[in-house]
């Protein structure tokens, strides 16, 4: 009876746990959704005043601006003030779009000025590397349960600028690789510790 107590005991707590886990699952998606038709919506609204301009910026270009970002976002967190109106939440949300602007970037023709910067689809592409991103963002949750929700904000800081320097590394070696993952893998999970970022600070 003892140990039949203690098997129904278990099979509860474990039970319990999971309808826990996929609580907290379910309220990661709403949340990385959130986030992300925020990112979309600056998106969409900037390029309906600049239009693709980005389109003539070579990989390499995005790149530094990522870096330029992530960086400001550091030397933030440091002084802990910044002299500037634009927020770290405005740095991580551009992240988050230079990121996939990078990603449309690798997968369309170069364009080197006006007659071929324009973009079809535009709203489909973001979409697609967007849900990219979170399909990986729940791979990975399902891996490590939701173990970014204790990590702190500068934590991903680093992490953006670790993955930032190793894409720029891949660049400098002309994409050779010998044994890591490719630049589109860094982007990726950039996209997500940006969104796992401004989920903290909402």
């Amino acid at each position: 009876m003892v140990y039949e107590a203690v098997g129904y005991n278990l099979f509860v707590y474990f039970w319990a746990l999971k309808l826990i886990f996929a609580k907290l699952m379910n309220n990661t998606s709403e949340q990385y959704n959130a986030v992300i038709k925020i990112c979309k919506d600056i998106f969409l609204k900037k390029n309906a005043d600049y239009g693709p301009s980005w389109r003539v910026l070579r990989p390499s270009s995005l790149t530094d601006q990522i870096f330029i970002k992530a960086q400001r976002i550091r030397t933030i967190e440091q002084k802990g003030e910044s002299r500037i109106e634009e927020d770290i939440t405005q740095e991580f949300i551009g992240i988050v779009n230079y990121c996939i602007i990078t990603l449309i970037q690798l997968e369309l023709p170069s364009a080197t000025g006006a007659e071929s910067i324009e973009v079809e689809n535009i709203e489909s592409l973001y979409d697609k590397h967007a849900q990219k991103a979170k399909a990986l963002m729940e791979m990975k949750n399902h891996d490590y349960g939701e173990a970014w929700r204790d990590m702190r904000v500068s934590t991903f800081t680093d992490m953006m600028l670790m993955r930032v320097l190793r894409i720029r590394q891949i660049e400098n070696n002309q994409g050779k690789t010998l044994a890591s993952e490719g630049v589109e893998a860094n982007y990726y999970d950039m996209i997500n510790y940006a969104v796992f970022a401004l989920i903290h600070l909402k």
